[in-house]
């Protein structure tokens, strides 16, 4: 039997079950307490004496008989108090033992089907309470239960599907509308009008299939399963996309403050870590302020992987970057401009954290500037070492 906390229904259980057996004892008690002291006492009478004096003697006699009656019966109501207030009291810590374990056992069964449910996550729905036993309230939850996580892996199953047809479906006229494009300017001495119209839908063309691709991986990082996890360093993958986007820092001229000291082990996906790691680097650069600056670190703990990355710029409302974390949410029209993002950056980023069991930290700067910060639990030595 689990150890109760303070504020659980086991617990609740067993204070109520102790009261009402200290109510119960204790009007038993008064009771009894009451029965005792209505008892009469009658001393048989004696033999009369012949004569005044023998009279009177007599009435001292029963006089004397009464008191000494009287006195033991107070007595003996005080040994029968004391000793029913003591048998309470035991009675009393017994019935907390016996209530804890009574609640302990009746709860097992709310115990066993918590525990199921928390270990159930979108890659195990497929899992059941199956809970055994009488047909009762507790089999009725737990089926209902198994029910819920039928319709949810049903509705997951059918995401998937939609997400594998929409990739497909969506790509082909994408190319398509690519391919006549290519013919039209292809013709020979095309209008300036039709290369001009070319280009722009060029470019909205890449804008649709940038902003489809980040549906397909915020889709799969959110109902996805990650079949191909391995050991992926942190501090490589920020190396590697800090070079990929040399020539834009280079175009804002943005000082980089390297601080990867660490490789920062952490086990999933690589693909998807190394999109997260990109759209951090991506963020930070896109949305930054001319000449300004940008500082990247890594570290490690025996339990986490970080990758942190700092930002100057205005100083923004922290109840505005809570909600960065939501696909399409931007702040302010300096971080509307861009015309090449389709503001799922840091939603993709929360979600591939979350689909590796991290957390996402984003902070605004007293000073001004952005705070992003991962937390990825880290790899064992075994797959790879820390550090």
């Amino acid at each position: 039997m689990g150890k109760m906390r303070s504020g659980t229904v086991g617990l609740r259980f067993t204070i109520l079950y102790a009261s009402v057996f200290l109510v119960s004892g204790i009007a038993l008690l008064a009771l009894t307490y009451l029965l005792s002291g209505n008892e009469a006492t009658t001393v048989a009478p004696g033999q009369q004496p012949p004569g005044r004096t023998g009279l009177a003697a007599a009435e001292q006699h029963i006089r004397e008989l009464e008191r000494q009656l009287s006195t033991v019966h107070a007595q003996q109501s005080r040994q029968l108090l004391v000793g029913s207030l003591i048998a309470l009291v035991v009675m009393a810590v017994v019935s907390l033992v016996l209530g804890r374990a009574l609640a302990g056992r009746v709860l097992r069964p709310l115990r066993l089907i918590t525990a199921a449910t928390r270990r159930v996550s979108a890659a195990n729905l497929h899992q059941r309470l199956a809970l055994t036993g009488p047909v009762d309230e507790v089999k009725e939850l737990a089926d209902t239960i198994d029910g819920l996580l039928e319709r949810l892996e049903a509705s997951f199953v059918a995401q998937r599907r939609f997400v594998g047809n929409a990739s497909h479906e969506l790509r082909t006229p994408l190319a398509t509308m690519r391919a006549s494009l290519d013919v039209a300017v292809a013709k020979p001495e095309p209008s300036a009008q039709t290369v001009a119209l070319a280009d722009r839908l060029r470019t909205e063309l890449d804008r649709v299939d940038h902003l489809l691709d980040g549906f397909l991986v915020l889709a799969r990082a959110q109902h996805g399963a990650l079949v191909d996890r391995a050991a992926v360093s942190l501090g490589e993958l920020a190396g590697q996309a800090m070079t990929a986007r040399a020539a834009d820092v280079a175009a804002k001229t943005l000082t980089v403050d390297d601080e990867v000291r660490a490789k920062a082990w952490t086990r999933g996906s690589p693909a998807l870590l190394s999109r997260m790691v990109e759209n951090v680097v991506d963020n930070a650069i896109v949305h930054n302020q001319q000449g300004g600056w940008i500082r990247i670190s890594t570290a490690h703990d025996r339990s986490e992987a970080h990758l942190v990355v700092e930002t100057g710029g205005v100083i923004l409302d922290q109840a505005q970057v809570d909600r960065l974390a939501q696909p399409f949410e931007r702040i302010g029209p300096d971080r509307t401009g861009s015309e090449d993002h389709s503001g799922l950056g840091l939603s993709i980023v929360a979600a591939i954290v979350a689909a590796h069991g991290g957390h996402l930290t984003l902070r605004a700067r007293p000073e001004g500037g952005l705070r992003v910060a991962a937390a990825l639990p880290a790899a064992a030595a075994a797959e790879g070492g820390i550090g």
